[in-house]
């Protein structure tokens, strides 16, 4: 294992290994002083990149899995989620893990509702078809009155 920036990298497979947590930090994290704003950045900074490495082995590409472990960390942040991390409730790594699994489903169903139509109400085909068809169709007053018309042209077209 090789040290890269404070963490661990493995030279196998170049995952990078979660660090023994520091529950000192965690806990420090869980506030609004501006201690904890320093502690929630050495958090950010400590486990962005083998979260980072989770997502990018589940088979997204270098710049989205930047955006999602970013989007990830917004959210986990804004929504103050490391506040009720204990350590007797079990290790943070697994929390965080499961966390971001979470997020990265709820990712893919937010994608797939955006390729679905994002939320607009669908027309199933089969009602297009059939409301297309009435518009292209005359009623029968019309089918008449074209009958005739047409059968006026031509008898002015022959004399």
């Amino acid at each position: 294992m090789a040290l890269w920036n404070g963490v661990r990298v493995s030279a196998q497979n170049g995952a990078v290994a979660f660090t023994t947590t520091q529950w000192s930090v965690v806990l420090d994290a869980q506030g609004e002083s501006p201690s904890a704003q320093e502690a929630l950045e050495k958090l950010c900074r400590t486990y962005w990149w083998p979260l980072y490495g989770f997502v990018r082995r589940q088979g997204y590409s270098p710049e989205e899995a930047q955006d999602l472990t970013q989007s990830f960390f917004a959210q986990l942040l804004e929504r103050r989620d490391l506040d009720v991390v204990r350590r007797e409730k079990g290790r943070l790594r697994s929390y965080l893990l499961v966390s971001l699994k979470h997020f990265l489903a709820n990712e893919r169903h937010r994608a797939m509702a955006i390729k679905r139509g994002g939320g607009h109400a669908l027309i199933p085909l089969e009602e297009l078809k059939s409301a297309e068809r009435a518009t292209l169709e005359p009623d029968k007053e019309n089918a008449v009155f074209v009958d005739g018309l047409q059968d006026d042209v031509l008898t002015k077209l022959r004399v």
